[in-house]
């Protein structure tokens, strides 16, 4: 029977890129969404993928999302965390709000995501877990404390359930994306983005579909002795051992 693997935010952008190439290598694909109901009813029909619209920041929606998606599917045996979203702002005038929602959709969701299957898995002796960090938690960026904090904090998270359940079958591992041809990238002024490229030493923003390939290799079966682990996939923009 084929692996079902859950992906957030997997209706557009990286996140669809991750869902399409999961499909395209067996998995049984479920899309979340959190609030874009046009996209994902276009997303479904287009690659005959389930969504379910859950808030990832909820701990009780995820609980119940996740539930419904087994009902449907199985038992889960991957979850991709690729959800986030960005409030930027200098932190001498960052709200609290803003920095509150970037935290809890960027990072408390790994809690919210894991929880609710993570006994399953361990049951079962399989499990595995690809969370979706940034360039910029690794680095950190001017203007972004919140998102940086979060995506430095899914790296902790991961390297801690790594160790927690390697004995498990159980493999935790996080793709670090640079720059990627998204729509989000793709809102940035021209000028900006021509010097944002400038820095990258391949030339170019990445494509949605490299990071997918990144997420589907952690995903595999046959990668078991791989846990706690980063791959930077930014295009030499920077370098971390």
């Amino acid at each position: 029977m084929a692996r079902v693997a859950v992906v957030t935010g997997g209706t557009r952008g990286i996140g669809r890129a991750i869902s399409e190439t999961l499909k395209a290598k067996g998995y049984q694909v479920a899309a979340n969404y959190g609030g874009n109901d046009d996209a994902a009813n276009k997303f479904q029909s287009e690659t005959d993928i389930p969504v379910f619209k859950f808030d990832v920041g909820s701990f009780e929606g995820c609980t119940e999302g996740l539930a419904a998606i087994e009902e449907k599917l199985g038992p889960v045996d991957v979850i991709v965390n690729n959800a986030g979203i960005t409030r930027d702002s200098m932190l001498h005038k960052m709200s609290q709000e803003q920095w509150e929602e970037v935290i809890r959709v960027d990072l408390t969701s790994l809690f919210n995501m894991t929880r609710p299957v993570i006994n399953g898995m361990r049951e079962r002796g399989f499990g595995r877990i690809v969370s979706i960090s940034s360039i910029n938690g690794q680095k950190g960026q001017m203007g972004q404390s919140n998102y940086s904090a979060a995506k430095a904090g899914l790296i902790g998270f991961s390297k801690a359930l790594a160790q927690e359940n390697a004995r498990k079958g159980i493999t935790v591992n996080v793709v670090a994306p640079g720059y990627v041809d998204t729509e989000m990238v793709a809102a940035v002024p021209e000028k900006v983005l021509e010097s944002i490229i400038a820095q990258i030493p391949v030339g170019r923003l990445g494509k949605a579909e490299e990071i997918a390939e990144c997420v589907a290799f952690l995903a595999n079966d046959n990668t078991g002795f791989i846990t706690g682990a980063t791959i930077t996939a930014n295009g030499g923009q920077y370098f971390t051992s």
